[in-house]
């Protein structure tokens, strides 16, 4: 598939990251939980973003890049728990880049959502 954005190219390469990491958690009840939220909101990121680039209009526009701002922010979540699980069991599986990854999605976000509300004139 092709994408007409960098950023889209990235949320998909984020969201098999995301994926790829979760199959090294350990096969417990507490992570099938956080795996499924963490997959969820990780792959719902991407996908709002995709569907932005198809707006019917800048309030659907606007709408989507909410959608998956607020996402991102959820991803960050369950990854910074995931990372602590791993430090305070001295387990070895990586979140750290992937971490920083979605930080950097979610600042990305957040601007676009700052600039449509200029655009809108809208105060939250």
């Amino acid at each position: 598939m092709h994408y007409k954005n960098d950023l889209s190219h990235r949320l998909l390469h984020f969201s098999a990251d995301v994926i790829q990491m979760s199959k090294s958690l350990p096969k417990s009840q507490e992570f099938e939980i956080i795996k499924y939220q963490l997959i969820k909101s990780a792959t719902s990121v991407g996908a709002n973003y995709q569907e932005s680039q198809s707006a019917s209009s800048l309030a659907d526009f606007r709408n989507k890049i909410r959608i998956s701002l607020k996402e991102i922010s959820e991803t960050s979540y369950w990854i910074q728990l995931v990372k602590l699980i791993q430090e305070k069991s001295n387990n070895n599986l990586n979140a750290i880049p992937i971490l920083q990854e979605s930080k950097e999605l979610e600042k990305i976000l957040g601007r676009i959502n700052q600039k449509i509300r200029k655009k809108q004139n809208i105060k939250h």
